[in-house]
């Protein structure tokens, strides 16, 4: 079967369009310096994909892609039909991508549904440790069936990510006070394969597990087991998925930059932040299945590219701030800020060609004001509005950009996270930085560590009640 691309249009980011707020069309032309270096830095990407920390990029590529399908489908074999719940404990990379992926390529109220109208068991992903929203699912479980008929994934590469390690301990004392030696068949554990605390824990233990792989990121690994097991036990069609992935990875060898919209992608926001001052990126789908892709990508886009970096000329912060919004819903809310507040943003619409359903808008009514509405759909009405904020943005000399997706459905998910992963490869580059490593957020993790009485981390615990009091 052939599947059609997503596209992106950036025509409303360029000087012809917007003015002194948009890019000179020449900074992007691929015969010249802009295009020269994407051409030499995706032949640096080249080389290095597969080593390293971008291992990622070999996900949707054998032979880790059937290792990991063969691995994920025997998994889910072996425990169709066997649950009502799969409940995730994860927090960040370990659990955004599973959200994103449920909402974008399942039911809307899946949840809701009976047993026999889903794909799979009800899914719930426990991201944070808020007590009360975490005591109140485990309480919402003891009248879905119980513990008997739900399943838990706890996904932890080291084990030791001390949210995560927190939901285990909880899980796994109640498991074992309901169920006794069989709660080792309600654990799945997608950890280290190798080494760590959790690994050690589950070989111990005999609880079964699926590989977190060497060098692949949390934040990149919504497309490895880490994501791949709940959308396979849930219904969504992993292989579909990584074959969209692997369409843009083709798409994007090509040293050309018109011809390379991952490439594309990020000169255009990496140039608009540097040259004009545009570091805010609003990320607003005009389709609410894909607003939790929107969480997701926050956390790659600034996670990834958020650095303080050493120059000749001193030190350097640079990065993104990425914005969550969803059409038509935060033209009420944000549109105003985007058009008459700070010209400091980009918006980048993503735009569905055809929708799943059809929602015609009856006549009937006898109100003038309303009645262009008569005999129109809904997605045509959402379709006039996103081409309205799109003007609405021009009309202010805010620049924007669209990715248009045909279809929401595995395929062209798959495209669209493989597109910002590799997105955010070629804008690390560009911003001479290490867009795999997070140190600003290792010394909230180790304060934390030192206030709850972890051994080591004595002194951090004086650092903090000396500085905050």
């Amino acid at each position: 079967m052939l599947w059609a691309m997503l596209t992106l249009d950036i025509a409303n980011c360029l000087s012809d369009r917007v003015g002194e707020h948009g890019l000179d069309p020449a900074r992007i032309d691929a015969s010249g310096p802009t295009g020269q270096a994407v051409a030499a830095l995706t032949e640096r990407l080249s080389r290095s994909r597969g080593s390293g920390m971008e291992r990622w990029r070999d996900l949707a590529k054998d032979p880790m892609r059937s290792a990991h399908v063969s691995a994920v489908k025997r998994c889910v074999d072996e425990r169709r039909g066997r649950f009502e719940n799969l409940v995730v404990l994860g927090i960040g990379g370990s659990a955004l991508g599973s959200i994103a992926l449920h909402a974008a390529l399942n039911d809307p109220v899946y949840n809701a549904l009976p047993n026999k109208a889903r794909g799979g068991p009800r899914l719930f992903v426990l991201d944070n440790i808020d007590p009360d929203h975490f005591a109140a699912h485990l309480a919402a479980l003891e009248k879905l069936g119980g513990l008997k008929k739900t399943l838990f994934n706890v996904v932890s590469k080291s084990g030791e990510t001390a949210e995560t390690a927190a939901q285990f301990m909880v899980v796994r004392e109640r498991l074992k006070a309901a169920l006794g030696k069989a709660h080792r068949e309600h654990l799945l554990v997608t950890t280290d394969p190798a080494k760590g605390t959790m690994r050690a824990i589950c070989d111990d233990e005999g609880y079964p597990t699926l590989p977190v792989p060497e060098g692949v990121g949390g934040r990149f690994s919504v497309l490895s087991p880490v994501g791949l097991f709940s959308a396979a036990m849930c219904g969504i069609d992993i292989e579909s998925l990584l074959d969209g992935a692997a369409e843009i990875d083709e798409a994007c060898s090509t040293t050309k930059l018109d011809e390379n919209p991952a490439a594309m992608l990020a000169v255009v926001l990496v140039e608009l932040a540097a040259r004009k001052g545009k570091s805010n990126h609003v990320l607003m789908p005009y389709c609410n299945a894909l607003a939790a892709l929107g969480d997701w990508w926050a956390q790659l886009w600034a996670e990834s590219l958020g650095k303080r970096v050493q120059t000749v000329a001193g030190e350097n912060h640079v990065g993104f701030t990425p914005i969550r919004a969803v059409g038509a819903t935060d033209q009420h809310s944000q549109m105003q800020l985007y058009r008459d507040g700070p010209n400091d943003k980009v918006v980048c619409f993503v735009e569905v060609e055809r929708f799943r359903e059809a929602v015609t808008i009856p006549e009937g009514l006898d109100a003038e004001a309303i009645g262009y509405l008569h005999g129109r759909t809904m997605a045509q009405l959402l379709a006039a509005e996103k081409r309205a904020t799109e003007y609405a943005l021009v009309a202010s000399a805010r620049p924007n950009l669209t990715i248009h997706l045909p279809v929401v459905d595995a395929h062209h998910v798959g495209q669209f996270i493989y597109l910002w992963e590799l997105a955010t490869a070629y804008a690390g580059g560009m911003l001479g930085i290490d867009a795999y490593d997070q140190p600003a957020v290792e010394l909230g993790k180790q304060a934390t560590f030192g206030l709850m009485g972890r051994a080591g981390y004595e002194d951090l615990k004086e650092a903090v009640e000396r500085t905050l009091g």
